[in-house]
């Protein structure tokens, strides 16, 4: 019938690429990295400076690796996937099928709007604000958001790659994938295609190897955490506003995205199984970049997605699905307007939740992610930037839960459009 268009040919998928699958759950791998989680955290109660410092050189150690491996695979994902079915009609089909997905789950926000309305945070003290008014680096405070777009346009092929700028680089691999789509068949196009199959291959033996290792950088990672939480990190003063963006961001994790899953006849709780490895590293990394060969190689051998779709789809959703950082945006310059005598209206909330979503778009590959968009923002507006001052200390803390759910969303996003077009086993 004609309705099997819309799916990936039997021919293209391996016996284990099927989204309906049980995922695979490794109890004695989630065990140990259970233990060394917990273990990091009381290392990090101990406050013993040379544990301190050993610790971050682990953590800065594994988060260099993953950030090495993340922009080759990024580019190769996007490449090879294009040039192997840039013809095929299946190819807009999963790009329009990853872009509904996405726009859907763009809810974050509007939650986030929904717990700031109920919780309701209050002004900081005049005096708190002028103490941490050069709390924010300089570099920063001139940056425009116009500046950071223009960052986004290549103009040379090796500064995307050597700054890591994940949009450029995406805009690249686009480019290079539909050119050797549309070639003409040639010993040429096999070489460099040939080549190109064999480097990802290469990226994904390392991804593997990485993972084994893992539990010490976890544990390093939490020790790590744990320590700079128990220095103080938290401030009483601004505790509603951090309720509200953890509030959002665990009320879109917990339960928007699984109803999502739910409602295309998905098991949340199977799917967040199979992802909980990309999850648990995007909380530590901070990084939707320097996780995503973690969650392609999850989503593929965990929730049997067709490679096909998960290296087309998951590079993609890292840099423009990026619901925990809208929220955060929204969330943030209502706060910071408020602090600087803004009436905070029902169209000004509706104005700049549509600003924060369409903001959080151009965040990948940007030093401090949503702090400096939001940061821009605020100071193209005029308001008082030194609440971002204030913020800045916590920051760590928060980024790490919106990264973990950036990675959850583009997880489901994945599984979704897997699910939609991949045929049943018969």
């Amino acid at each position: 019938m004609e309705k099997k268009t819309d799916i990936i040919p039997e021919a293209d998928i391996t016996p284990e690429a099927r989204p309906n699958s049980r995922p695979s759950f490794d109890r004695r791998q989630f065990i140990i990295w259970l233990a060394v989680l917990v273990a990091g955290v009381v290392l990090g109660l101990f406050k013993v400076g040379a544990i301190d410092r050993v610790c971050n050189v682990i953590a800065a150690i594994y988060t260099r690796l993953f950030q090495l491996i993340a922009v080759p695979t990024i580019a190769l994902a996007v490449v090879t996937t294009l040039a192997s079915f840039g013809k095929d009609r299946s190819t807009g089909r999963i790009f329009f099928r990853a872009l509904t997905y996405t726009l859907l789950t763009t809810t974050a926000a509007a939650v986030g709007l929904a717990c700031y309305v109920l919780i309701k945070p209050g002004n900081l003290p005049r005096e708190l604000l002028e103490t941490m008014a050069g709390a924010i680096p300089d570099n920063l405070k001139h940056f425009s958001l116009a500046d950071h777009f223009m960052s986004l346009i290549p103009d040379n092929i090796l500064r995307p790659l050597l700054e890591g700028n994940v949009l450029a680089i995406l805009l690249m691999a686009f480019a290079a994938g539909l050119g050797l789509a549309f070639m003409p068949d040639s010993r040429g196009k096999e070489v460099v295609t040939s080549g190109l199959n064999g480097l990802q291959e290469l990226m994904f033996v390392l991804i593997r190897a990485l993972i084994r290792i893992l539990p010490l950088g976890i544990l390093a990672f939490a020790e790590q955490l744990t320590a700079q939480t128990s220095q103080g990190m938290m401030m009483d003063s601004i505790g509603r506003y951090v309720l509200v963006v953890l509030c959002g961001n665990c009320l879109q994790f917990f339960v928007v995205l699984p109803l999502f899953l739910l409602a295309r006849g998905l098991n949340p709780v199977r799917v967040l199984k199979g992802m909980g490895q990309a999850v648990l590293m995007a909380l530590f990394t901070k990084s939707s970049a320097a996780t995503l060969p973690v969650t392609m190689q999850n989503a593929e051998a965990n929730l049997g997605v067709s490679s096909r779709i998960s290296r087309f789809v998951l590079p993609l959703c890292t840099t423009i699905n990026m619901n925990g950082c809208a929220a955060f945006i929204l969330v943030t310059s209502l706060f910071v307007m408020q602090n600087g005598g803004a009436d905070i209206t029902l169209g000004t909330m509706l104005t700049w939740l549509v600003i924060a979503v369409v903001s959080a778009i151009g965040n990948a590959g940007v030093p401090m992610g949503c702090y400096f968009l939001t940061l821009s923002l605020m100071t193209g507006i005029g308001a008082p930037v030194a609440v971002m001052g204030v913020i800045l200390p916590i920051y760590t803390i928060i980024d790490m839960v919106e990264t973990a759910e950036n990675v959850w969303s583009d997880s489901c996003v994945c599984a979704m459009t897997g699910h939609d077009l991949t045929p049943p086993r018969q």
